[in-house]
C-alpha cells in the first residue's frame, strides 16, 4: 500500500491567533485535492527558536513569515531570492531541492496587484507610514509603479520623516497614504497613526494593509474625508497564492 507524504506548512510570527494564513491555507486544503497538506501557527516569542522549531518538525515544507520576524529571520536563511535580497525583508520561505532554507518576498506582488486598478493619473507620491518590513516590500512595489515616496516614523533619517512633520502641504503633495504600522489590528482598534486626517480629499487615496477590522480607524477616518480607501485582504490573498506558487516551484 503506498503512503502518502504530508506536507506541512505554517505561519511564523508572535501572538498570531488572529492569523489570516492559517484560515486560508485551512480552506484551501479541505478540498480533496490537497488532503495530503496542512498548515498551522508557529507562535514564537524569539525568533532564536526558530531553528528549533525546525528540528522539531521535519515535514515542513515552506512557511509565511510576519511579524516581528520578516527581518530578523534573514540570518537564519540559506539563501535569498533577487527581490527578497533587494527589498531586504521575507515573508516566505521554502526548502529547496538541495535542502537549504530559501527566503522570498511575496508582499511587494500583493499590493501591487492590489492597489493597481486604482491608481489615478493625478496618484504620483505615496506617504509610507511606518518602516518595518512590510513598507520595504510597499515601498519596492511603488519603485516598480514609477510613484515616489517618503517613510514617515516616530525618528527622522535621510529617507525618513516624523509625524509631526506631516501638514497641509504634505497631502497637497502626496495623494497616496499606506499605513504600513499595526495601529488600529483588531483587538486596539481605537488606534490609529498620528497625522492629520482633515487633510484627505476625494483626490487621496488611503490604503491600510490591515484587514481586521476590515475598515480600520484610519480607513474611517480618511473616508469621512472623501477619500478612496482600500485594505489588506485582497493583497492577502494574492500575496497568499503567489506563496503557493513558491512553496510548489
Amino acid at each position: 500500500m503506498l503512503t502518502v507524504e504530508s506536507k506541512k506548512y505554517g505561519l511564523l510570527g508572535k501572538n498570531i491567533s488572529y492569523s489570516f494564513s492559517k484560515k486560508y491555507f485551512t480552506e484551501k486544503f479541505s478540498n480533496q485535492l490537497f488532503a495530503d497538506c496542512s498548515y498551522e501557527n508557529f507562535d514564537i516569542e524569539s525568533i532564536a527558536e526558530f531553528p528549533i522549531l525546525l528540528k522539531n518538525n521535519l515535514d515542513i515544507k515552506g512557511l509565511n513569515v510576519t511579524i516581528p520576524y520578516k527581518e530578523s529571520i534573514l540570518p537564519y536563511l540559506d539563501k535569498l531570492s533577487k527581490k527578497a535580497t533587494l527589498i531586504g525583508a521575507v515573508n516566505v520561505v521554502r526548502y529547496t531541492k538541495n535542502g537549504l532554507l530559501k527566503g522570498y518576498n511575496s508582499d511587494y506582488y500583493g499590493f501591487k496587484k492590489s492597489i493597481q486598478p486604482l491608481l489615478q493619473p493625478h496618484h504620483k507620491k505615496a506617504l509610507i507610514l511606518g518602516t518595518g518590513g512590510a513598507s520595504k516590500a510597499v515601498a519596492f512595489a511603488l519603485d516598480e509603479l514609477n510613484i515616489y515616496y517618503t517613510f514617515v516614523s516616530r525618528e527622522a533619517s535621510d529617507k525618513t520623516i516624523t509625524y509631526d512633520r506631516i501638514n497641509a502641504t504634505t497631502f497637497d503633495n502626496f495623494q497616496i497614504v499606506i499605513n504600513c504600522t499595526p495601529l488600529g489590528t483588531s483587538p486596539n482598534i481605537e488606534e490609529f497613526p498620528p497625522i492629520p486626517y482633515h487633510f484627505f480629499t476625494d483626490k487621496h487615496l488611503a490604503f491600510d494593509l490591515i484587514y481586521n477590522p476590515e475598515e480600520s480607524a484610519f480607513l474611517r477616518k480618511a473616508k469621512k474625508r472623501g477619500a478612496t480607501i482600500k485594505n489588506g485582504f485582497e493583497m492577502l490573498i494574492f500575496q497568499a497564492e503567489k506563496a503557493w506558487e513558491i512553496w510548489n516551484k
